[in-house]
């Protein structure tokens, strides 16, 4: 009975916990501890790329970093808020990461950004996208 417990929960005979469970996760697809995902929007309309991404209660001239390097655009935020009356405090933390794929055709130098009511907007032309992918033929040698 025990040892088929052991086979069934491999954790002891208990129920793993969270971080239990994604151990053996490659490190690079786990988030550092106070890292959280921004939560995003994306659309292609009459040509033009858009990422809409959630980051309220942030200063988008220092809190927010975008960056895109060979097709991948990466958008950090960090936010720091405190709040304080007569009888507690309150703060909240933390940083924030996303990163997505441009599509095919859209060039660096024109992705342009702008933040409103919390609400950080991404938007890129998609000019011509490159040429598809050749097929090599393979001969052989005499």
């Amino acid at each position: 009975m025990a040892s088929d417990l052991r086979r069934r929960f491999p954790f002891g005979g208990r129920w793993p916990s969270l971080p239990d469970l994604f151990e053996d996760f490659p490190t690079d697809l786990r988030l550092p501890r106070g890292s959280h995902v921004i939560r995003i929007e994306e659309s292609v309309a009459e040509g033009i790329y858009q990422l809409k991404a959630e980051l309220p209660g942030v200063d988008p001239d220092k809190d927010i970093s975008i960056s895109v390097d060979d097709g991948m655009l990466t958008v950090q935020a960090e936010r720091t808020e405190e709040k304080q009356d007569e009888q507690h405090s309150e703060f909240r933390y933390g940083s924030f990461s996303r990163s997505v794929r441009l599509p095919a055709g859209v060039r660096d130098e024109d992705v342009t950004a702008s933040y409103d009511r919390g609400v950080l907007t991404i938007r890129a032309p998609i000019g011509e996208a490159a040429k598809p992918a050749r097929t090599i033929e393979i001969t052989r040698g005499s």
